[in-house]
């Protein structure tokens, strides 16, 4: 498989494991990629992803590339580049509209909002699609809802300590206070180590990280190495849908407000 493959695995395979998205068999998107399966087998694995394979597809046709698991359209996704700019807020309106409504139940206030100015990024799904932002203001909910919230999202972290397959890193956690979501001071967390790749005989490609490398963390799990032009864009992508649903929260709470 390709490397948009490869990425889709390691991106893809923490919440698939804890049984969010994905096919039901939480071993088959690792086993796929180690049994060498071709490309045109892994495929229909990433497409049960009903989350994730909407937005390649939507990518991949506003940039005119054929394949939605082109390594370009993959990043662009999970990570974030320039290819985004090519999809239109209508487009992924539409899209996200027709898609999730219905697997979703229903979008939140903040989604039928957030699409005005969103982009096709995970972060987007995340804050602007999935419902937990609307449970925070909920008390018995609102722990709950943060860190589904913060673990969801993909992070980029720098390690700090690497050992027996546990990776130590630092990262910003979100935050909520008087109803706004934020970045907050970095903190310690240890994850799971690195996601294998598909194709893989042996240990995963980051067995080797070293103190001070910066990495995408997904859930409990490294999932990449992150340059410093993908850090930007990560952090710049989550701004912007950070900005988006505090933006439509102020709004709301005006609108609340009695005159």
């Amino acid at each position: 498989m390709d490397s948009g493959a490869s990425m889709f695995v390691r991106y893809a395979f923490p919440p698939n494991q804890r049984g969010y998205c994905g096919p039901s068999d939480t071993g088959a998107l690792l086993g796929y990629g180690r049994a060498g399966a071709r490309e045109t087998e892994f495929r229909p694995v990433a497409q049960a992803f009903t989350g994730a394979w909407p937005y390649l597809e939507l990518i991949a046709a506003a940039a005119g590339i054929a394949d939605p698991l082109d390594a370009r359209v993959v990043e662009a996704y999970w990570i974030g580049n320039e290819l985004l700019d090519q999809v239109s807020p209508t487009a992924l309106g539409s899209k996200m509209e027709d898609l999730f409504r219905r697997s979703v139940g229903q979008f939140s206030k903040l989604a039928l909002g957030g699409v005005t100015d969103g982009l096709a990024h995970h972060s987007f799904h995340v804050f602007c699609i999935y419902p937990w932002v609307g449970l925070l203001g909920n008390e018995r909910m609102h722990t709950h809802a943060l860190n589904v919230l913060d673990k969801c999202r993909v992070r980029e972290a720098q390690v700090v300590e690497n050992s027996n397959g546990l990776v130590t890193v630092e990262s910003q956690p979100l935050t909520y206070d008087a109803g706004r979501l934020a970045l907050g001071p970095a903190v310690r967390e240890v994850t799971n180590g690195a996601v294998e790749g598909p194709g893989q005989d042996g240990p995963g490609p980051l067995d080797d990280l070293a103190v001070g490398d910066w990495v995408a963390v997904h859930w409990d799990w490294v999932c990449d190495r992150l340059t410093q032009d993908q850090r930007d864009a990560l952090r710049r992508y989550t701004r912007h849908h950070l900005r988006i649903v505090n933006d439509r929260a102020s709004a709301a709470a005006v609108c609340a407000t009695p005159d």
